[in-house]
């Protein structure tokens, strides 16, 4: 596969997999600079006990494990499937954005009800098009 046939889909799966790779750090710095004693190696800490944006961070991370997984398989059985178009592409891209803008609201605060909500949403929205995208190539 040369670079000019290089989907657009993938290179977004793959910055999406290095966000995940990447969003726990976060957590870990926040975990780190607690300045409550305690077991060192429980993990998870007491989340209750941390600072608000530390469990944010770690939600987030989960957040986005929960939606990657099932986007990336969809996104690999479209590429399987030859059934990349201008819907899967930009539905891509716009899940991308969602979750950098998910991620960022939740560890910030600023994602607050209703807003972090619909963000996740409209995630689960582009894994419904992703599927669609699926059958439509099959058949």
């Amino acid at each position: 596969m040369t670079p000019a046939s290089f989907p657009t889909e993938l290179g977004v799966l793959t910055c999406l997999a290095l966000l995940a790779a990447s969003l726990w750090i976060p957590y870990i710095v926040g975990v780190n600079s607690e300045t409550a004693a305690g077991d060192t190696f429980q993990r998870p800490g007491d989340l209750s006990q941390m600072r608000p944006w530390v469990h944010r961070a770690y939600r987030a991370h989960l957040n986005l494990i929960e939606q990657l997984l099932p986007f990336a398989i969809l996104v690999l059985l479209v590429d399987r499937l030859d059934g990349f178009n201008a819907l899967t592409y930009w539905t891509s891209i716009i899940f991308f954005w969602l979750r950098v803008a998910h991620a960022a609201g939740m560890i910030s605060g600023f994602a607050r009800m209703p807003l972090r909500p619909m963000i996740f949403t409209a995630g689960w929205v582009c894994c419904l098009i992703m599927g669609y995208a699926v059958f439509a190539a099959r058949f």
